[in-house]
């Protein structure tokens, strides 16, 4: 008795196949509105609103510094977050070696409070350090902002290199010192080669988050002004569009750095697969 042939099945509607990409589409688009809006009002023809579309125009572009007091909080922002950075990423070095590689006294007590700086909420950080400043009968200014954006930013510093530090194979180190290498040459050939990519990670994320801060800013700050504390006065009437100018010159920029860095890693893995 022949078997009846089976019938072709139907492609049914799966609604798990199609909830994740759909979810992802609308996160992906929810995330890229804000950053379309401020570049497509970076070439809106404003005079002292932008809040409304009034044309397009490429001077804002041409003549960025047009807007009272824009590039002069943009260079702050960019100085405090050059010597901030410069400073955690030193300190925070330091620490995440001794922490890793040695062995002291209170060295648990460390490690947790290396973390309290990422746990408080940044009003009470802010609020704290502006009261110790006070305290101590400190003028609100850079000074002050850079001490502030330095302490919090350590704690990532920390953490990051100290991800590197665990990762390090002790062999490599001791070889050296086997061809009678010295402590500095271990350290500055071996050793900081080896930690440079954790370091420069922790640098960039240094950078953004001094750069980005307003809530620690704004209380440590007095009247210096700052790129995200401009954008933040200026929020009532409309940014101007020569902030946006210089965010979406950011964004840009950030977008080049890492497509510039795949581009480079994509080319390494290629040579080396041509020399295996």
């Amino acid at each position: 008795m022949e078997t009846p042939a089976p019938r072709p099945s139907r492609a049914r509607f799966s609604l798990g196949r199609w909830l994740l990409p759909v979810y992802s589409a609308l996160a992906l688009i929810f995330l890229l509105v804000p950053i379309v809006y401020t570049f497509v009002f970076s070439f809106n023809d404003s005079l002292k609103s932008n809040i409304s579309w009034r044309g397009f125009t490429l001077d804002k572009w041409t003549n960025v510094c047009a807007a009272q007091g824009v590039c002069e909080a943009f260079g702050n922002s960019i100085l405090i977050g050059v010597i901030a950075t410069l400073a955690a990423t030193t300190l925070g070095t330091a620490i995440a070696i001794a922490l890793v590689r040695y062995r002291f006294r209170f060295r648990t007590g460390v490690n947790l409070l290396l973390f309290l700086p990422m746990a408080t909420p940044e009003v009470v950080l802010g609020a704290g350090l502006a009261a110790e400043f006070l305290g101590l009968g400190a003028d609100m200014g850079l000074v002050t902002i850079i001490l502030a954006h330095t302490m919090f930013c350590i704690s990532f510093v920390v953490v990051t290199v100290k991800a590197r530090v665990t990762s390090l194979d002790p062999a490599l180190e001791e070889a050296g010192r086997d061809l009678y290498a010295s402590p500095g040459q271990v350290f500055w050939r071996i050793t900081f080669p080896l930690l440079l990519p954790g370091i420069v990670a922790a640098a960039l994320l240094s950078f953004a988050l001094s750069f980005d801060d307003f809530i620690i800013t704004n209380f440590n700050s007095g009247t210096t002004d700052t790129f995200p504390k401009f954008i933040y006065v200026s929020a009532a009437r409309g940014v101007p569009a020569e902030a946006n100018v210089i965010a979406s010159a950011v964004f840009i920029l950030a977008i080049v750095l890492v497509l510039a860095q795949q581009i480079s890693a994509a080319a390494r893995r290629k040579r080396l697969a041509k020399v295996q």
